[in-house]
């Protein structure tokens, strides 16, 4: 059913849940690049069985949005109707299992994982420390950092469908490729089981300093941003474009000159040109017609089509 046709959600229409329903719940304010709307309602459930009961008894008419810690997305101005999911601390627990595994909640932040598995001697999940955002958005995009993706060490994850059963997966199952992943369309991720191997705390301490060490030199990590804003091109299509095979994102944004351009209070970053930046004024609609602008000069100049990384949701 389309929102506008939709009434407005009644609470008496929700399943009962012992967790938490806020209406009229800002989003903006929390979401990394501080734009966009409120959520129609927020869920905040306690636990996995809570969150099995709301999915349960949700109206099959009532949208249902799975948020994370909103740091690769801009939500929309006009904010999110329905009912928008954020998992709480009960889905961020990070605890070892077996050898050189840790198993750990989708809310878990991806840098807390890589500190526990510095402390607990697991080495090759480094490249956490440098990937913004928590592990359920790291299942969703097969987030990566550093030449490593969540796929190299992903082991399964456990998801909630909309009946409320509990599937366990793989990478191979997700179909988890250049951030990319094949989630079905209402499941929505809980926890998954993540191994590296053995190594020495210490080495691994080094190597999460050199990788902060380097964020901090390249982006522009303490502006209002969202990550990387496009997705690297395939090398075949560049080739087709006639360009190198190893031409970035940053560079095409720099070749159409777009490198510190701004609509309204967004910018392309000075300092790495596929971080777009809230300046202190954007809108959610500044973000997003900033980055259909450079789109559209790369279409123009490239005749590639750049692919957005950053998730755009909600209502203009």
């Amino acid at each position: 059913m389309d929102s506008s046709s939709r009434q407005p959600i009644q609470r008496e229409h929700l399943p009962d849940i012992r967790g938490r329903y806020t209406p009229d719940a800002q989003l903006g304010r929390v979401s990394w690049f501080r734009t966009g709307g409120n959520a129609e309602v927020l869920c905040k459930p306690d636990d996995i069985e809570d969150l099995r009961e709301f999915v349960m008894g949700c109206p099959e008419d009532v949208p249902v949005t799975i948020l994370g810690v909103l740091s690769n997305a801009i939500i929309r101005d006009g904010g999110v109707s329905g009912v928008v999911i954020r998992l709480g601390r009960e889905f961020a627990t990070i605890s070892p299992v077996g050898n050189d595994c840790l198993q750990v909640g989708a809310a878990a932040l991806d840098v807390n994982v890589a500190e526990a598995a510095a402390a607990h001697g697991i080495a090759d999940l480094e490249f956490l420390c440098g990937v913004p955002g928590s592990i359920g958005g790291a299942l969703a995009l097969n987030a990566g950092a550093y030449g490593s993706e969540l796929k190299d060490v992903l082991v399964s994850a456990n998801f909630i469908d909309t009946k409320g059963k509990t599937h366990n997966v793989t990478a191979s199952d997700l179909n988890m490729g250049y951030r990319h992943s094949e989630i079905p369309q209402g499941w929505i991720g809980i926890s998954a089981v993540i191994q590296g191997s053995s190594g020495d705390p210490d080495k691994i301490r080094a190597h999460m300093t050199d990788i902060r060490d380097q964020r901090s030199r390249t982006q522009p990590i303490r502006s209002q941003t969202g990550g990387s804003t496009f997705k690297n091109p395939k090398p075949e299509d560049m080739a087709e474009a006639g360009l190198p095979e190893t031409t970035k994102a940053w560079q095409l944004v720099d070749m159409v000159g777009a490198r510190g351009l701004m609509v309204g209070g967004a910018q392309m970053s000075e300092q790495h040109a596929n971080f777009m930046i809230n300046t202190g004024t954007a809108t959610s609609s500044d973000l997003e017609m900033l980055g259909e602008e450079v789109r559209r000069r790369v279409m123009d100049h490239c005749g590639y089509d750049l692919k957005w990384e950053i998730a755009r949701i909600g209502n203009p």
